[in-house]
């Protein structure tokens, strides 16, 4: 079936570019948490970035910051996550519908951050954190609230404008 109306699924082969598109930033969140993304690397990066705007922090400051930027990359990941896993389900089936999908995509992203927590026990220069674990969680979850608050201005819009 290849309608688009918001009660039909997707055509199989966009839900399979979804799907890979899913599995691919998967791919990048564990790479992310290897050795080579540790404190030490972002400290650096940071550090290069303010160089380039002309900052200089105190290094209490810059710890903050510091401590913001890779929460905040948490955020953005896992959310990002959550908006492709959600692209890549389809709406009818098992899972019942829109509420029940976001559901199920912010418990996939909070497993999944389980298990990327669980890869950092061995990683060289990394490590666990349930805190990490919680912000990946709420990104995951944040993400769904706006896509929901999105989709739902574009249905008051399109009414709005049908009522014109």
């Amino acid at each position: 079936m290849t309608s688009h109306s918001p009660a039909s699924t997707e055509p199989n082969s966009t839900l399979i570019l979804w799907r890979i598109s899913a599995v691919v930033w998967a791919v990048v969140i564990f790479y992310l948490s290897t050795a080579a993304f540790a404190e030490g690397t972002s400290q650096l990066l940071l550090t290069r970035a303010l160089a380039f705007i002309h900052l200089t922090l105190s290094p209490p400051a810059f710890n903050k910051v510091h401590t913001a930027v890779r929460k905040l990359a948490h955020l953005a990941e896992y959310g990002m996550f959550s908006v492709l896993l959600y692209r890549s389900l389809p709406i009818q089936g098992r899972l019942g519908g829109r509420r029940q999908k976001v559901f199920v995509c912010v418990l996939l992203a909070a497993a999944y951050s389980l298990t990327d927590e669980f890869h950092q026990l061995f990683v060289a220069g990394r490590h666990a954190s349930i805190r990490d674990c919680a912000v990946d969680s709420a990104g995951a979850a944040l993400a769904m609230l706006l896509l929901v608050a999105y989709r739902r201005w574009v249905s008051y819009r399109q009414a709005a404008e049908g009522l014109a």
